[in-house]
Formats: structure tokens, C-alpha cells, sequence
């Protein structure tokens, strides 16, 4: 009789050890669940201090935009209206979103992405957004 192998998770468990330990990511695609559930599994609640350049950012994912957290020349969705990928805290805590803190997005492209923060940070949003539609960066676009 042939001894059926078992499942291991090691390989699972060293790909996450090592997409946590990146610090810079660059021409490639960025699953924001798996991103997550890896920091999550490894004790670290919001992802900090990494560059993301020339990226896909896909979802489906709500960022909570936090710190010194930086957008340049990115398209931050598909949508005829930008208010529609942003949400608006309604308590002093969050819960079920993706923590970004200090981390800087240079030249990405967000896919099924919603965001929210600061009161501050949900108008710069909503008033200097670049829409991955029409990649048409508005005046004063975020830069």
C-alpha cells in the first residue's frame, strides 16, 4: 500500500514570509487579498512603508489610505464618477479594509479599488483624481 502525501503549507507559508518582506514592487500585477491575508498571517495589520511602481492594483479591496501614503501619476479607476470609488468613515475605527501606511504609488493603475481616509484626503481625491478611463489627469491631478 502507497502512502497517500500530505498537504504542506510550507511553500504557501514561505511565498507569504517573502511578499511581506518586499519592499519595493515594480511591472506587476498586486492581488490586494492575497497581499493582505499574507501581512495579516504574518501579525502585521496594514502594510507599510513600500513602493509600488507601474503596478496593477486589483481588487476587490477598500484601502484605507494612511500616513504618508502617496499617489503619483496614477489612474485610480474605472468610473464616470470618482466619488464612487471613495467611502467615507462613518466611526473612529475601521474594519474590513486594506491598511496602506506610508507607502508610495508611482505611475499604477487601481482595478476594483475603492478608498477612504481622512476627511482631507477623500477631497484631494475627489477634486484632483486621474480616471484610469480616460487617462485624463485633471488640473492640479495628484502628482
Amino acid at each position: 500500500m502507497t502512502e497517500t502525501p500530505k498537504a504542506t503549507f510550507a511553500s504557501n507559508e514561505a511565498f507569504g514570509r517573502a511578499l511581506v518582506a518586499r519592499q519595493t514592487f515594480e511591472k506587476e500585477a498586486v492581488w490586494l487579498p492575497l497581499l493582505t491575508v499574507h501581512h495579516w498571517n504574518a501579525g502585521q495589520m496594514s502594510i507599510k512603508g513600500k513602493t509600488f511602481t507601474d503596478c496593477l492594483i486589483e481588487g476587490p479591496a477598500v484601502m484605507a489610505v494612511m500616513g504618508d501614503t502617496r499617489f503619483e501619476d496614477c489612474a485610480m479607476g474605472i468610473t464616470t464618477d470618482m466619488r464612487t470609488l471613495l467611502y467615507r468613515p462613518l466611526g473612529e475605527k475601521l474594519a474590513g479594509v486594506v491598511g496602506f501606511e506610508d507607502c508610495h504609488f508611482v505611475r499604477c493603475k487601481f482595478l476594483q479599488v475603492g478608498f477612504t481616509g481622512s476627511e482631507a484626503l477623500l477631497e484631494e481625491l475627489q477634486t484632483k483624481i486621474i480616471k484610469a478611463s480616460d487617462g485624463v489627469k485633471p488640473e492640479g491631478a495628484i502628482q
